[in-house]
């Protein structure tokens, strides 16, 4: 089963500050028919005017990805990090126990836009805990990069989940296949762009979700970069 999630269909909420694109259920917005996909709980699409942020704010026993598309995300959290996050960046925080940060667009002109992205955790009540790792345009090339990975596999960046999450860029001819194994999901997410994927024409912000299916395929991008996440069921 492959299911496509329109972009023009996800939630949105204009607060002048901030512009964001809700992939699930969050905030005021709720549709029973998207609340998460396996561990899969929140892709937002921010982009935040030039001066403003989120201001300190807490969350527990969750792990949230940070992915910078363009401008920078300045972090600082109650665990002694102070960053900022540009593009090629992943930031990855888990919550765990508790843990408090702001987020903040500092530049005085642009804006910043980038996905705030949400997975429920394998183990609750965890040490809080942090990584940031660039990955850069030649590792993502025309290829689907491991990026975020239970064990840290080919050097990514590690999550208290058994979740794996790619990376891509492509145009033209490049093409690339993901093998899902039997009983795991997989959301594909394109960030920007026009790609094909399993034979569908995505748009920006389109998305499809797999279930019971084998494998993904990608190709005849036009300025195409996606995420891919392989992901196992909820009970």
């Amino acid at each position: 089963m492959i299911s496509l999630r329109p972009a023009r269909e996800r939630g949105h909420a204009n607060h002048g500050w901030l512009d964001s694109w809700h992939s699930f259920s969050f905030a005021g917005y709720h549709d029973p028919e998207h609340v998460h996909w396996g561990p899969l709980r929140v892709i937002n699409e921010d982009r935040v005017a030039p001066g403003q942020g989120f201001g300190t704010h807490g969350h527990r026993d969750m792990e949230i990805i940070s992915y910078v598309l363009e401008g920078a995300l300045g972090h600082k959290d109650s665990m002694g990090h102070a960053a900022s996050i540009v593009p090629g960046e992943v930031q990855r925080m888990s919550a765990g126990t508790g843990v408090t940060h702001s987020e903040y667009n500092h530049s005085a002109a642009g804006e910043t836009h980038f996905l705030q992205i949400w997975i429920i955790p394998r183990t609750l009540g965890v040490k809080p805990g942090y990584a940031q790792k660039t990955f850069t345009e030649a590792d993502k090339r025309g290829r689907l990069r491991l990026i975020v990975s239970a064990d840290g596999a080919d050097g990514s960046v590690t999550i208290n989940q058994d979740a794996r999450l790619y990376a891509g860029l492509f145009d033209g001819d490049e093409a690339a296949e993901l093998a899902i194994a039997p009983g795991r999901l997989a959301y594909v997410h394109l960030v920007r762009g026009e790609l094909e994927v399993n034979g569908r024409r995505l748009q920006a912000g389109d998305a499809l979700k797999f279930r019971d299916e084998p494998r993904v395929q990608v190709a005849a991008g036009r300025g195409a970069e996606v995420l891919v996440f392989d992901l196992p069921p909820l009970d």
